[in-house]
């Protein structure tokens, strides 16, 4: 059972679609983005997946999501905590304070329900700097077309012959989340194509 948050876009989207392929039996995507988290819903099957309206700015929020998931599920195994934004006035809320509320609520009802469970954080905007496909990116560069975010990013780039894909990201988070991983703790995975600033 898997929660991912900004779970209607990006890399949250592709970690939910791989969720699902490597047989995930429920996912909840949490999000702002209604429509497109509905979306997302239908393209993987609500026999498994369900979409919540989420602001992870609002602890409050962060609380119930994870108190209503485990009441409908009887568990909380993974939560991808994935939400993050450009603009100042709430990149603190969100990509720290969010993430704090995340992780804070997350392993209380882990450790009452003794579940061994994964608990993933993602340095959302330091990742998307050099992530090809996410909103976040296109934003910050103020482009539209993927082939002008894709030369601007392989230039900065130490990795050549393609960009960093969601995707990619999403293969991290799947096997932080599997028992392949079972004995990483406390890792700061870097899934950068060795992009520099």
């Amino acid at each position: 059972m898997a929660i991912i948050t900004s779970g209607a876009s990006g890399m949250g989207e592709a970690t939910a679609s791989h969720f699902a392929t490597h047989g995930a039996r429920a996912i909840v995507i949490a999000d702002v983005q209604d429509e497109k988290g509905q979306n997302v819903v239908l393209s993987i099957g609500p026999n498994i997946c369900t979409y919540v309206h989420y602001d992870v700015s609002d602890e409050e929020q962060v609380k119930t999501l994870v108190d209503s998931t485990v009441n409908t599920y009887g568990r909380l195994d993974i939560m991808f905590s994935n939400a993050g934004l450009s603009a100042y006035d709430k990149l603190m809320v969100v990509n720290t304070r969010g993430m704090v509320a995340s992780v804070k609520h997350t392993a209380k009802v882990m450790v009452e329900g003794r579940v061994r469970g994964s608990i993933i954080c993602i340095a959302s905007l330091a990742v998307s700097i050099g992530l090809v496909g996410t909103p976040l990116l296109k934003e910050m560069l103020g482009f539209e077309n993927d082939e002008e975010v894709d030369k601007v990013v392989e230039l900065s780039s130490n990795l050549k012959g393609g960009v960093l894909r969601p995707k990619n990201v999403a293969d991290a988070v799947v096997f932080l989340a599997s028992e392949d991983s079972q004995f990483v703790t406390g890792h700061n995975l870097v899934v950068d194509a060795g992009f520099r600033v």
